[in-house]
């Protein structure tokens, strides 16, 4: 089709809008997602008071894991994105957190037993790695984005579709419960999400280059176009989202 140049400018200004650690306000309110049943929050929350070290596995810039302050005073993070990290630390630091840069998900860098409780939210693990880390009797808990997340995204732009399909809440059970834990709660759990306008889902996708690891505004422009003008028509493109949530404890 033809390109509309205001268009296509309006495509390049919110894919290169500035994206630090993990903060999203910049799509407040046009991006929207349907509760999920579960809290991650609440759940975290709960454990804080018996956690005597912690470790929230990639804590991205921090956000999250500040919110939750006080913390428990020994509370360590990893984070293996390079830029996130200096971000990390300059809100973390202050509340006493260390902040880990990792590389790789099965050789972490502590002893074996080192923490009470470990947290993980939307972050890849390896169970054996999380086990060795982890104190007998200690609790990990995490929220994972399934495979089948944002599909929806990747078959209107045209586009491959993620690795990792096979992601899911039973695929983690069964390697935690390999790995020698205890599973004591899971939950699953498909829902929609909704971008209200176009420049939303631009950022979005900047935000998370894994979605569509070839994207550029060039390349997708014709699909992005179609999506801008479903948007107009229908007010929302709505998105499958898959999460599940495993608690599990180290026997």
């Amino acid at each position: 089709m033809d390109q509309d140049s205001a268009l296509y400018e309006y495509f390049v200004s919110e894919y290169e809008k500035p994206f630090t650690g993990w903060d999203f306000s910049h799509v407040n309110g046009r991006l929207t997602e349907e509760p999920l049943p579960w809290d991650y929050e609440s759940m975290v929350r709960a454990l804080l008071p018996e956690a005597r070290t912690l470790l929230d596995m990639g804590t991205g810039g921090g956000e999250f894991l500040a919110s939750l302050s006080p913390l428990p005073r020994d509370t360590w993070t990893t984070e293996g994105y390079a830029p996130n990290i200096p971000v990390a630390r300059e809100r973390l630091t202050p509340l006493g957190v260390k902040v880990v840069p990792v590389e790789s998900d099965d050789r972490l860098p502590f002893e074996d037993a080192a923490f009470t409780h470990i947290i993980n939210k939307h972050e890849s693990y390896d169970a054996a790695e999380v086990y060795r880390i982890l104190k007998p009797g200690g609790t990990f808990l995490t929220q994972q984005v399934g495979g089948e997340n944002d599909n929806d995204i990747n078959r209107a732009l045209d586009a491959p579709l993620m690795k990792y399909a096979d992601w899911d809440l039973a695929h983690a059970a069964e390697a935690l419960t390999r790995a020698g834990f205890t599973v004591t709660e899971k939950r699953e759990q498909q829902y929609v999400s909704h971008f209200h306008d176009s420049g939303a889902l631009l950022y979005y996708l900047k935000a998370i280059p894994w979605q569509v690891e070839d994207f550029s505004v060039d390349r997708y422009y014709d699909k992005l176009a179609d999506i801008h003008r479903r948007i107009e028509k229908d007010g929302s493109f709505p998105v499958d989202c898959h999460r599940f949530l495993v608690r599990a404890v180290k026997r």
